[in-house]
């Protein structure tokens, strides 16, 4: 399964929902590859490091040898994957420089590029895709790629308007470029189920037949510090309510795989 996490609008979590369930999924036992097309590196600092060095193994420097036909030996998607330091937890990392090659990619329509590569990719279970708060090349790319998209909702007005528009381009790549992209869900994420403005905002959502998953992810200081620490939740906290919330999602998304005792048991408060 490749799964595109994507919002057009930056701060609702997708770096956090991307790395913390590709995280799961490790951990679960599926060998799992995050790529981070995001150009913040949130995703790739998560995971591999703040002082990770990318070098030549970046997904900058894979679609910049698409560019030039001087590449005789161009390097297979594989060569870029990074190991972390969790089990079965693979990354392709981000650079800050994809900006300035997205003209030249667009240009001479490598859009597929992504997709091709992933398709002579083998031995990873599931693939999750952290993309730019943008509807741009990479943006598009991992659409392309993807079996699925989920999107980060965080019962804003200004994330509530934007998210028809998102809506409207996922359904137009579909129709386009990728007959087999689904929206799989809408991730409400940062709830506060004690406010009554994100309640009712949910609520109405669902009124109007918008695909809200049922497992909400709530907001706590607890995914701050795990940021801070670089560990995902399920190895930094695996008992407090937060990560019970992403276990509880990546279960839905992944029916068959119970949690464990250890996991239901002994919460740590929010």
């Amino acid at each position: 399964m490749r799964r595109v996490v994507f919002n057009q609008k930056g701060g609702v979590g997708k770096s956090s929902i991307a790395s913390n369930l590709a995280a799961i999924s490790a951990h679960r036992g599926l060998k799992t590859l995050l790529i981070d097309l995001d150009s913040q590196c949130n995703s790739t600092q998560y995971l591999l490091g703040r002082d990770f060095q990318t070098g030549e193994t970046d997904i900058g420097v894979f679609f910049a040898q698409t560019l030039s036909f001087r590449h005789r030996h161009k390097r297979n998607l594989e060569d870029f994957i990074t190991p972390s330091q969790f089990d079965n937890l693979h990354v392709i990392a981000a650079n800050p420089e994809l900006g300035e090659i997205m003209s030249q990619l667009e240009a001479k329509h490598k859009i597929f590029k992504l997709r091709d590569a992933l398709a002579k990719l083998n031995g990873y279970d599931a693939i999750y895709i952290d993309t730019p708060p943008a509807f741009n090349f990479y943006t598009l790319s991992a659409l392309i790629a993807a079996d699925s998209c989920l999107i980060p909702f965080d019962c804003d007005e200004f994330s509530r308007q934007a998210l028809y528009n998102l809506i409207e381009n996922v359904e137009e790549t579909r129709q386009d470029h990728n007959d087999d992209l689904e929206v799989e869900g809408i991730v409400v994420n940062q709830f506060q189920p004690r406010a009554s403005l994100p309640t009712r905002m949910v609520d109405e959502l669902k009124e109007e037949g918008l695909p809200i998953l049922d497992t909400y992810i709530s907001s706590s200081v607890k995914m701050r510090e795990s940021h801070d620490t670089g560990i995902p939740l399920i190895h930094m906290a695996p008992k407090h309510k937060l990560t019970d919330e992403f276990v509880a999602l990546f279960e839905l998304l992944h029916p068959g795989f119970a949690v464990s005792v250890a996991e239901k048991s002994d919460k740590e408060p929010a």
